[in-house]
C-alpha cells in the first residue's frame, strides 16, 4: 500500500514543534472544525452529517510525537521503542517531532474527505457496525467513526503511521460524540502489513464487516499501470486479483458493502510521463467481482462534480484548478 501523495491531497510535510502538548489554539482541530462546517451543506445523509458533527468532539492529542525515521529504508520507530533499542540500532535514523497537524492530516490530506465515500454507501448510521478501511493513511476518520459507535479497523503498511499512533488513547475505546447520543462506545484498531498476502494479518482482520472502504489506494494505475513505472510508485498487493477479491468477499457479512473511492488528477498528456495515481478506476474487473459473488451497485462511476464541490469547501482550489485537475471515480459492491 505504499502510496505517493497525489495532486488532489492537501500535502502535509513533517513539521517540528516545540509545544509539549497541543492546545485549543494550535490548530489541527480548528482546521478540521472549520472544514466540517464548510462541507456540511454539501452532504445529505444522516450518517454523513453525523460524521462531520462528530469533529466537534475530537480530543486534543499530546504532541509532539517523537519518531525515529530512516529515509533509506522508510522504516520508523516510536520513541519508547527507540529508547529500548539503543543508539547503535538507530544508526541511519533521524529524530523527528510530529505535531498535531501531522497527527490528523499526515501526508495524505484531510481525513474529512472520507465523508463523500461514506455518503455514497447509503448507510444511515455507523452505530454498532464493523468497518474496515484498507490503506487508512490517517487515524482521524477512524476516530470519527468510532465516536459514532462503529468498530473501526484500519489496515496500513506505512511504518511511520505505526510509530505515530503508538500511544495509549490512539486506539481502543473512544468516547461517543454528542451527536451519537447514548450507547456503547465504538473502537479503533490499527493493523499493519500486506492484506491478504499475510495469513497472520488475515486472521487479525477477521470478518463480519458491514463496510469495507478503500480511498485513494485501490487504483487501477497503482495496481495495473498501463506503462512501466518505478515500482515504488505502485501498490503491491502480494496476491492476484481473484485472491484479493475473494478475501474482500470473505471479510464482509451478507449484505455488507465494499466502497472503492478514488480522487485523482488528470492523466499526463502525450509525450509526458505516465502518472499511475491518475488512473482512479477500479483495479478489479467487473466480471471478476460478479463471479466471486458480489452484486455490483456501481462500477467506475464518475463523481467528479461532487468531489470538486467538496474540494472547494476544503480550499483545494487555492492549490489547483479543480475543473481541470480533480476527478473522482467510485465502485460500490454488495455481498449477496
Amino acid at each position: 500500500m505504499t502510496r505517493l501523495v497525489a495532486a488532489v491531497a492537501a500535502v502535509v510535510t513533517i513539521s517540528v514543534t516545540t509545544c509539549a502538548r497541543a492546545t485549543e489554539s494550535s490548530s489541527a482541530l480548528e482546521t478540521l472544525r472549520a472544514q466540517a462546517e464548510r462541507v456540511a451543506p454539501l452532504v445529505e445523509t444522516p450518517l454523513a452529517h453525523a460524521f462531520l458533527a462528530a469533529v466537534a468532539d475530537l480530543s486534543l492529542v499530546e504532541t509532539p510525537r517523537v519518531v525515529y525515521y530512516n529515509r533509506d529504508t522508510r522504516d520508523a520507530v516510536a520513541e519508547n521503542a527507540a529508547a529500548a533499542l539503543g543508539d547503535s540500532a538507530l544508526a541511519g535514523y533521524e529524530r523527528r517531532e510530529l505535531d498535531d497537524h501531522f497527527y490528523y492530516f499526515t501526508r495524505y490530506g484531510t481525513p474529512l474527505a472520507f465523508v463523500r465515500a461514506l455518503e455514497l454507501t447509503g448507510l444511515e448510521s455507523a452505530d454498532g457496525i464493523d468497518v474496515l478501511e484498507f490503506g487508512f493513511g490517517s487515524i482521524g476518520q477512524l476516530k470519527l467513526l468510532a465516536a459514532l459507535g462503529a468498530h473501526a479497523v484500519g489496515v496500513e503498511v506505512d511504518p511511520l503511521l505505526r510509530a505515530l499512533y503508538a500511544r495509549e488513547g490512539d486506539t481502543g475505546e473512544m468516547p461517543r460524540a454528542k451527536v451519537a447520543g447514548r450507547g456503547r462506545r465504538g473502537t479503533v484498531r490499527t493493523l499493519y502489513g500486506h492484506f491478504p498476502a499475510e495469513p497472520g494479518l488475515v486472521s487479525e482482520v477477521g470478518g463480519g464487516y458491514e463496510l469495507f472502504v478503500s480511498k485513494n489506494t485501490l487504483k487501477r494505475g497503482y495496481i495495473h499501470p498501463e506503462e512501466d513505472v518505478d515500482p515504488r510508485m505502485l501498490v503491491h498487493l502480494g496476491v492476484d486479483d481473484e485472491t484479493f477479491v475473494e478475501a474482500l468477499y470473505a471479510l464482509l457479512e451478507p449484505g455488507g458493502l465494499a466502497m472503492i473511492y478514488n480522487l485523482h488528477p488528470r492523466q499526463a498528456g502525450e509525450g509526458q510521463p505516465y502518472i499511475p495515481w491518475a488512473d482512479g478506476r477500479c483495479p478489479f474487473a467487473r466480471d471478476l467481482c460478479e463471479r466471486v459473488g458480489f452484486e455490483v451497485l456501481a462500477f467506475d462511476v464518475d463523481d467528479s462534480e461532487a468531489a470538486r464541490a467538496m474540494g472547494k469547501a476544503f480550499g483545494w482550489d487555492e492549490q489547483m484548478d479543480l475543473k481541470d485537475d480533480l476527478f473522482a471515480t467510485y465502485t460500490l459492491l454488495r455481498k449477496q
